[in-house]
């Protein structure tokens, strides 16, 4: 019987496997890299264990560092969680061979299904259908295709290939990205299927050989194929779902299969079935399943590695509807790429439970109010799931709690998230692996070009309370007040400029503002807005809240200020605002034409040279971080003036890649 278990994974899934722990009574043991120390996972763990470094292949991918762990610890027993090592057959065969319990699958069906391609070999030879396959890109005749790493999922090492012409680039890529995700770069091309759903089937094995299937979720809306959106049931028709449950049983068969695992397939617009891979692990999906079947998936790992028989002998009758979506720290307005930094707050209201299976609206999290967002690791920050009876209950209450979050300090994909689970394709479940790539107008933040104004005027007047809650003498006063009225108050922001003038009872006199600016800099003496505001009254305004009647409609704003930043969550949507100081500093100024890495990473290619012409759009260089490649392109036509980087160097956020000096108009 399992009595300690270690986990050797980090962030929300290490708390879920620990919150299943707690309540079957089994003492828990984390490992954490320096960059982890003071995350959530350590804290709530009974024992922990350092792994001195702080990137994956110092830590969490370290075999000898974490059965060392173990032995320190006390374990008994090892949950790999998902990721890094949860898929591994030599992981897997070092603990049992150290005399440790595996929380998993054996390693002879994790290295089966491992090498996706054999995988594909012996299913095929189970019954169940394949996608036609190639190894060599030179065999491939037909398009479009799928680059995909042999060793890993996620998204890491994947590319549409639409025609010969991008085949070579896309498999090189695709071989850099998986080899520095998964330590293989082993890649294979699979044929693309346009208007796809990806959906699969949780199934789960003991060591009696029972084999059940907990049911379809679907998982079509991706973004650079990584799942952003997951439901169970799947919207299907039960004939469909009788076959996927079919073949996944086999599959499962196939290899003996103890312990959770989920089986991949394609389902195209015609009906017809593809597997696509096997994974060997807990899902990061999972919560739809439990929240639609009552089950604790991580129990029933927990009972079966503990030789126990399944205690679910068929597959249960779906109960109600899930969603999940993945929250990630994510910068909406640069291509969603991977963000960093500190989470000053992370709220989310009316959650009934974290990190198990009650049903109503379930958080599992992997960080709390000031957690740092590491470029080291994932960018996944949370999972937030809903049950309902219906999936139009379930859809709606997930958006509303999205849109009612306090995610400030880290940019998020959280208004995506929203607007898809608000679209009529989505209620209509008229949804396909291409989701995205047809509904652009999703990617629009959900506050309104036109309600900014508003949200910089809440900031501006909770700044104007703030200031004169500290006041050390006549703090009773309205702020800026002045025995005969005077020029407006003036806050100015990065993006906008706020002009406004309180009465001596407090009220809202007069506003305007001057922006939105396209350019990060205010000119003096530019004009305010000249379109009329709507008619505001000031309701009341503290540092925290300011209340406004627009145009005889009250509206509440919730503000929080950390240092220069200002977040701003209203009805209609949140904003963050940079306010500018009133006698700023003189900066160092950059050269025309600067690129500046977005994020600290790695840079693996430079493609171009001092003095090359590029044309707009040109790849210039590759920086890798936070587990993907992030090309930098050229901003407009010009020379190459500067490339002060160099393959393999690391940079920092901020620091100059390349300068490219715009080429003049003749004209």
């Amino acid at each position: 019987m399992i009595t300690r278990l270690l986990v050797a994974n980090r962030g929300e899934i290490a708390r879920r496997v620990f919150a299943t722990c707690r309540a079957l009574g089994v003492a828990t043991v984390a490992v954490h890299s320096d960059a982890d120390a003071d995350a959530p996972f350590v804290a709530e763990a009974d024992h922990a264990v350092r792994l001195p470094g702080n990137t994956p292949a110092e830590t969490y991918l370290r075999v000898d560092l974490i059965l060392d762990a173990a032995r320190r610890s006390g374990a008994d027993a090892v949950h790999p969680g998902y990721g890094f090592l949860a898929e591994n057959a030599e992981f897997a065969a070092a603990v049992t061979d150290a005399g440790l319990t595996w929380v998993g699958p054996s390693a002879k069906a994790i290295a089966a299904m491992g090498d996706k391609m054999a995988a594909k070999a012996l299913l095929a030879d189970a019954g169940v259908p394949m996608l036609p396959t190639w190894t060599d890109p030179d065999q491939v005749t037909a398009f479009p295709v799928l680059v995909k790493a042999s060793a890993g999922g996620g998204g890491r090492g994947m590319r549409i290939v639409r025609d010969a012409a991008g085949l070579a680039e896309a498999v090189a890529g695709a071989r850099r990205e998986a080899a520095a995700a998964f330590g293989d770069g082993t890649v294979f091309i699979e044929r693309y299927v346009e208007r796809g759903r990806h959906v699969e089937v949780q199934i789960f094995g003991d060591t009696h050989g029972t084999i059940v299937a907990l049911g379809v979720r679907d998982c079509s809306i991706q973004r650079r194929h990584q799942k952003i959106v997951e439901e169970a049931p799947g919207v299907l028709p039960d004939e469909v779902r009788e076959r996927l449950h079919a073949a996944a049983v086999a599959a499962g068969r196939a290899v003996d299969y103890v312990g959770a695992g989920t089986v991949e397939f394609l389902l195209a617009p015609d009906g017809q079935v593809h597997f696509l891979e096997m994974n060997t692990r807990l899902q990061v999906e999972h919560p739809v399943t439990e929240l639609t079947t009552g089950l604790d998936l991580v129990r029933l790992q927990l009972l079966v590695a503990d030789g126990e028989p399944l205690p679910v002998p068929a597959t249960p009758a779906p109960q109600g509807h899930a969603i999940e979506v993945r929250l990630c720290a994510e910068e909406p307005a640069e291509g969603f790429r991977p963000a960093t930094g500190t989470l000053h707050r992370f709220a989310i209201p009316g959650v009934d439970a974290e990190f198990g299976p009650t049903r109503g609206l379930r958080l599992d999290s992997g960080v709390v109010d000031g957690s740092t967002v590491s470029v080291h690791y994932d960018s996944m920050l949370a999972k937030l799931v809903a049950w309902a009876p219906t999936r139009t209950e379930a859809a709606r209450a997930l958006a509303g709690a999205l849109a009612r979050a306090e995610l400030h300090g880290v940019a998020t994909n959280r208004d995506l998230l929203v607007r898809v689970l608000r679209s009529g394709e989505f209620a209509a479940a008229d949804v396909d692996t291409g989701f995205l790539d047809r509904h652009p107008e999703v990617f629009a933040p959900l506050l309104p070009a036109d309600q900014l104004p508003l949200a910089a005027l809440a900031a501006a007047l909770s700044g104007a309370a703030a200031r004169r809650a500290a006041a050390p003498v006549l703090a009773g006063l309205p702020s800026g007040w002045r025995n005969v009225p005077a020029v407006p108050q003036v806050t100015r922001f990065t993006d906008i400029e706020i002009h406004y003038r309180l009465t001596r009872t407090n009220t809202l006199a007069e506003w305007a503002r001057r922006g939105p600016f396209l350019t990060h800099s205010v000119e003096e003496g530019a004009p305010l807005n000249t379109e009329p505001e709507p008619p505001v009254e000031l309701v009341s305004a503290t540092p925290e809240r300011v209340v406004l009647d627009v145009d005889g409609v009250r509206r509440a704003f919730r503000v929080h200020r950390v240092g220069s930043s200002v977040f701003v969550d209203g009805p209609d949507g949140a904003t963050s605002l940079t306010e500018l100081p009133r006698l700023p500093r003189p900066t160092a100024e950059l050269a025309a034409g600067s690129l500046l890495a977005p994020l600290p990473g790695a840079v693996t290619r430079v493609h171009v040279e001092v003095g090359q012409r590029v044309a707009a759009g040109d790849l210039l260089l590759t920086l890798e971080a936070m587990k993907l490649e992030h090309p930098v392109l050229a901003p407009a036509d010009g020379v190459v003036a500067e490339l002060p980087v160099a393959p393999g160097g690391q940079v920092e956020t901020g620091a100059v890649l390349a300068v490219v000096d715009p080429e003049e108009d003749p004209q």
